[in-house]
Parts: structure tokens; C-alpha cells; sequence
């Protein structure tokens, strides 16, 4: 049987998140120090397999995408099964004069079987009022690490009913959510600032899909798709990061049946390790008009062959459910990866993507992040976009925006979601999508 759905919880996890990232700086043993990047070579996104030079848009949609598509699968997030699971949707409450009247807020149960205990999304979405009476809004659409109750202060919001499994000290902890972890991480959300701008904000906790511990894939997804007799995924089969990704393409099917909802100015947007599943599900689904990273590093948007700051060796030994298992064999050995992450950011081409990095996170290598999004910008200038509109990693500032096409972002502070970051976000969004 498939157990109930598990969250990480984040009254507590927000903050357990940002200090493991730097204990696990502290103790593990990884280059952070910039004069010790050895020499490396990166793929070339317009060369195929077989060495031909990709010249036209056409190749590349035909042929060179199309691989990195399966290399990517294949040896890093794992294959997307192609089975179809045909949905429910359930209204489960709905105020229309949420935010003090700015917004309509609307809670969906998304069924994956007619199983009650079965895996399925609790999203969260709130419309702004103008979308009812001039035209449909464009949205942001992004996993939580929480729990929906904790992107808000709004009491309206129905609290997780899941365990939650929180790391305290040296354990793991079960424990319910309660009252108090309403609206703990209100400003990594900024709910009513989204609405006021215009736009629309869903949200679904990654837990719902599958829950962030090593668990032999048993609960969540995965098993809905196992074969007679599988009972884990196979070496080239999705891990967890591929089953939010999922996850976020199926949260996006049901956007596109809300009438106040333009579901072709979508923005998929993830922090840390759901920055990760963001680029993958933009990857994937060309549907996602606008993609942002946050922060999301090592198998995100930060190169992997550079080896700064966390590496694919940590990645898998810390978590070993993030990647297939074809991945672990480029632990200490990224000079075999057939690709880089320079590569997943040129699989949105000619979709605008934002990379946004911290000064203080060197656990996620901004600087890699960087080169990454820079080392994207041929694919882009080949389909008739812009790429990147810097030549050289710039300082952090506060209210650093770069708006071209390959969008970046450099500020100061921690790994984290900042008011600040919002509010590029939102502009980065104007730019791009318009409304």
C-alpha cells in the first residue's frame, strides 16, 4: 500500500535547512576556495553525439535537444515515466475575499487514485481579483518545503494533516503540524505582494509527491508507476527530484482548466533543492513560459565539472534518492558526466530563465552558477534571443537584476528566498511574460 503522503516540515526546517548547508560546508571535504578550481572542459551544448555542429534552430530542436533530453534523464534525474494517470480535481474550500479582499483563494486536492490514503497534491492558489474582471492573470507556480499552511498568515488556510519529518539535533522527528507553523515562512512566499503585482500564486509541498528522506521510494509516486513486481525505480529511473518535477507539470495541468489563470505565462520557480526540480520540470515541459532558479546549485543551475562548493560525491552520499542511480557513478569522477548544467539551463531556450545566486551561499557555487547561464547563451543567440547580457560575474547588489533573455541575478546574503528576491522575480516576470 502506498502510504499516506510526508512533508518536510519547516516551522522548524527553514532554518535547519540553512544551518545544515553550512555544517555540511564546515565538515565535508569540498573545494570552497576559488584558486583551487582545477582546469575543466565543458561539453559543447551545439555539437552532437556523432560530432556534427548544430547551425540551425531546426538541428537543434530535431536532433542535439533531444539528446541532452535523454542524457540528462538517463545519467542524472532519472527517466519521467511516459504512463498516463488520469487525475481528479476536488475544490476543497474557496474565499473570494481572501487578503483582505485582494484575492481569491482556492484549495485543490489533486487524486492520483480513488484510494483515500493515496498519493495526491494539496494546491494552494490565489487569484487576484483582476483576474475575474478584466482577463486572466499570468502565475507563479512553485513547491514549498512546508506545508501550505506556512506560506501564509491567512487562518483560512487548512493545515496539513500529514506527519511531517523534521531533522531536530542528531534524529528525525514525527511530528503533526500545528497552529504555529502558520505563515512561518511567510516572506520566502510574499503572497500578497504577488497579487498586488498581478499575478497569480500556486504552491504545493514537495512532500506530497515524494517525501525528501531515503526511504526506498515506498511512499509517494513512484509506485504508481513501478511495473509486476518492481518495488524501487531502475538505474536510468526518476528520483525524487524528477518525481517533483512531475509533480509540477501535473500542478500545471489543472491551471490550464482555471478560467482566471493564463496557463501560457506560467513561471516554475524553486529554491535550493526545488530550484533544482524547476529547471528540470522547465527542461521537460515547454509549457513553463519562465523558469527561476534560486539558490539551487550543485545539480541545479551551477556547473558540476568546475567542483566548487558542493559536489556530485555529496550529492549522492547525502542524498542518495535525489538522482537515479546511474548518477552515482560520476561521484569523484565529473570529468565522465556526458553533460553539464550549462546544458539543462539551454534545454528552456528560447523560454527566459533567471538564475538568482547569494553571495554567502559558496555551498552552491554562485560563481558556477554563473558561468553555467553564461556558458547556455549560445543556444539561446542560435534560436534569436539574447542570452546573457554580461561578460563577467558582477559584485552582489542588493537589487541586482539582469533582464535579458538568460536572466541573472547576484546579491548579497544567505541561501535563502528574500523579500528582495521577489521583487525580481515580479520585475523579471513583467519583462518577459507582460500582462
Amino acid at each position: 500500500m502506498i502510504a499516506a503522503r510526508l512533508c518536510v516540515p519547516m516551522v522548524v526546517g527553514v532554518l535547519v535547512m540553512s544551518s545544515s548547508h553550512e555544517a555540511e560546508a564546515q565538515n565535508a571535504k569540498v573545494n570552497t576556495n576559488e584558486s583551487d578550481v582545477k582546469p575543466y572542459s565543458l561539453p559543447d551544448a551545439l555539437v552532437t553525439e556523432k560530432g556534427r555542429s548544430v547551425t540551425s534552430a531546426e538541428l537543434w530542436t530535431t536532433v542535439r535537444r533531444p539528446e541532452l533530453l535523454k542524457l540528462f534523464a538517463s545519467q542524472v534525474y532519472g527517466k519521467t515515466p511516459t504512463k498516463s494517470i488520469l487525475p481528479t480535481y476536488e475544490v476543497i474550500s474557496e474565499d473570494r475575499e481572501a487578503l483582505g479582499g485582494k484575492a481569491v483563494r482556492r484549495e485543490v486536492s489533486i487524486r492520483f487514485t480513488d484510494k483515500a490514503d493515496g498519493p495526491h497534491l494539496d494546491l494552494l492558489i490565489y487569484l487576484p481579483k483582476s483576474a475575474e474582471r478584466d482577463k486572466p492573470a499570468p502565475a507563479f507556480l512553485g513547491l514549498n518545503f512546508e506545508g501550505n499552511q506556512a506560506v501564509t498568515h491567512d487562518p483560512g488556510v487548512r493545515l496539513s494533516t500529514a506527519w511531517m519529518r523534521a531533522e531536530h539535533g542528531t534524529g528525525v522527528v514525527d511530528h503533526r503540524v500545528t497552529e504555529a507553523s502558520r505563515g512561518s515562512v511567510a516572506t520566502r512566499w510574499m503572497v500578497e505582494r504577488v497579487v498586488e503585482r498581478g499575478y497569480a500564486l500556486a504552491t504545493v509541498c514537495y512532500g506530497d509527491l515524494d517525501p525528501d528522506f531515503d526511504d526506498g521510494f515506498q511512499n509517494g509516486v513512484h509506485p504508481l508507476f513501478y511495473r509486476p513486481g518492481q518495488t524501487k525505480p531502475d538505474p536510468d529511473e526518476w528520483g525524487a527530484i524528477g518525481a517533483w518535477a512531475w509533480g509540477l507539470s501535473r500542478a500545471l495541468d489543472y491551471l490550464e482548466t482555471t478560467p482566471e489563470v493564463d496557463a501560457k505565462k506560467v513561471a516554475v520557480l524553486g529554491h535550493s533543492r526545488l530550484g533544482k526540480a524547476a529547471l528540470w520540470a522547465g527542461a521537460q515541459d515547454q509549457r513553463f513560459a519562465l523558469v527561476i532558479s534560486n539558490n539551487s546549485g550543485a545539480g541545479g543551475a551551477a556547473l558540476s565539472k568546475r567542483i566548487f562548493g558542493e559536489d556530485v560525491a555529496h550529492l549522492n552520499g547525502s542524498f542518495p534518492h535525489w538522482f537515479c542511480t546511474n548518477f552515482h557513478q560520476y561521484s569523484g569522477h565529473e570529468e565522465k558526466l556526458p553533460v553539464d548544467q550549462h546544458e539543462l539551463i539551454a534545454l528552456i531556450a528560447p523560454r527566459p530563465v533567471l538564475v538568482s545566486s547569494a553571495e554567502e551561499d559558496k555551498w552552491a557555487d554562485p560563481k558556477g552558477e554563473f558561468l553555467a547561464a553564461k556558458a547556455a547563451e549560445p543556444v539561446y543567440r542560435l534560436l534569436g534571443k539574447d542570452g546573457l547580457a554580461l561578460d563577467a560575474w558582477p559584485k552582489p547588489a542588493e537589487n541586482s537584476l539582469v533582464k535579458s533573455t538568460i536572466g541573472y541575478r547576484y546579491r548579497p546574503g544567505p541561501h535563502d528566498v528574500l523579500p528582495s528576491d521577489w521583487e525580481a522575480y515580479l520585475n523579471f516576470a513583467d519583462a518577459h511574460l507582460g500582462k
